[in-house]
């Protein structure tokens, strides 16, 4: 990867004024979710050790948190669509920091479940409204890049996150280290106040409000034919599978690391950020493939990169081939993260851009989300080798979904189509 390829957005003083306060504020809400995301994975073994609960009972902890992205990230999409990104985003984000700060008030097996719904909730509208803002400030043949560099921000939420927990837990315990999720609320802050909306959502509202043919925030349009019912269930199915491997690597890695090579939580949570380095760097390599070759042969090569590398996690003897196994894991399932809005936002017209983002997510995530309760099922019955088996037929299988999906050509005339 040569960096004259980025020469059009290579130096951020470049960038427009608008386009500035849309990246930073992506980009630190990108990080925020993240170590959120981290934040339970990191702390689920001190969890279930507090709460004395089994590991199948632990894995609902973060899964629960699918029944409040549902509802959240519908009805955020939609509200972002009909009534502006800025303002809906900022709540989402006020919601899951408070909901993070909640985790640390309770030791209550029932009051984590409700305050993960309630992480669901805020975290649902984060993914999809912020890839919208970005593909609405920067043009389209860039915004594998673009959305690429806010998916690495967000990876140093989740390095962030694996060193606070190092530091934190064995010494003040998991409490404290979901406190520091307050943090949101100065982002929600400025983004409330200092980021206007786009032109081209203030284009949209204009023309809604003259012609009763715009219809913004319609989430029926995504299945409205057999046609856009078919698109848009593939694309879940694939959203749906990295959804799950992430999770399970996020939420489970950590405990196996602990338990397959003898290390305590700080070693693993030092670990943990090599794998999440990987995955930012994954995410950097897969943007400038998506934009250079298409969305089709960088999913393919990433797909069945993922399927064959999951097998390095069982191969793996001593600390430093796990650490390796674990960073190159990380790159290939992880790298495709925020591609999946680059696709959305090509795929789907403005008017409906955040609904199509944020619907799509949040089925995706309702469901994939719940894969740690399955993975710690089968480790309670199985071993590791039938968890890594579980991982890389799903990811064939997104593979061979990926490869039905037409539109996904470089060219195809859908993409010039809303671009």
């Amino acid at each position: 990867m040569h960096f004259k390829h980025f020469k059009h957005f290579k130096h951020f003083k470049q960038f427009t004024k608008y386009q500035k306060r849309v990246s930073l504020s992506t980009g630190i809400g990108f990080v925020l979710e993240r170590m959120d995301s981290a934040f339970i994975g990191l702390a689920l073994a001190s969890i279930i050790a507090t709460l004395h609960i089994t590991k199948a009972e632990g894995g609902l902890i973060p899964s629960i948190t699918a029944i409040g992205s549902l509802f959240g990230g519908i009805g955020f999409g939609i509200l972002a669509d009909k009534f502006g990104r800025v303002k809906t985003l900022s709540w989402s984000i006020f919601i899951y920091a408070l909901g993070t700060a909640g985790m640390g008030l309770t030791n209550s097996f029932f009051m984590l479940c409700v305050f993960r719904i309630i992480i669901g909730i805020g975290t649902s509208g984060e993914y999809g409204i912020a890839l919208t803002m970005l593909s609405e400030a920067f043009a389209k043949k860039y915004m594998g890049r673009i959305s690429s560099a806010a998916g690495v921000a967000g990876q140093l939420g989740a390095v962030l996150a694996s060193l606070l927990a190092a530091f934190i837990i064995p010494h003040y315990g998991w409490h404290l280290l979901f406190f520091i999720g307050i943090l949101p609320v100065i982002l929600a802050w400025f983004i409330r106040f200092h980021l206007p909306e786009s032109e081209t959502f203030t284009h949209n509202h204009e023309l809604a409000k003259t012609s009763e043919k715009i219809h913004l925030g319609d989430v029926w349009s995504l299945f409205s034919t057999p046609h856009e019912a078919f698109l848009s269930l593939r694309i879940i199915i694939m959203f749906l599978i990295h959804i799950a491997g992430y999770t399970t690597v996020m939420n489970w890695l950590p405990t196996i690391a602990q338990e397959r090579m003898h290390v305590n939580v700080a070693s693993s949570s030092i670990w943990m950020v090599f794998t999440i380095i990987g995955m930012a760097a994954g995410i950097a390599v897969f943007g400038y493939m998506q934009d250079r070759f298409g969305s089709r042969l960088a999913f393919g090569i990433y797909l069945l990169g993922s399927a064959a590398s999951v097998y390095l996690l069982i191969m793996a003897q001593t600390k430093l081939e796990f650490v390796a196994a674990g960073t190159i894991v990380g790159f290939l399932t992880d790298g495709m993260y925020s591609g999946y809005g680059a696709v959305v936002s090509s795929l789907y017209p403005s008017k409906n851009r955040a609904t199509a983002n944020n619907t799509i997510m949040s089925i995706a995530k309702t469901i994939g989300t719940f894969t740690p309760v399955l993975i710690g099922f089968i480790m309670d019955v199985s071993t590791i080798t039938m968890v890594v088996i579980f991982m890389s037929c799903c990811y064939v299988v997104s593979f061979v979904v990926m490869m039905s999906i037409k539109q996904l050509k470089k060219g195809h005339p859908r993409y010039a189509k809303n671009n």
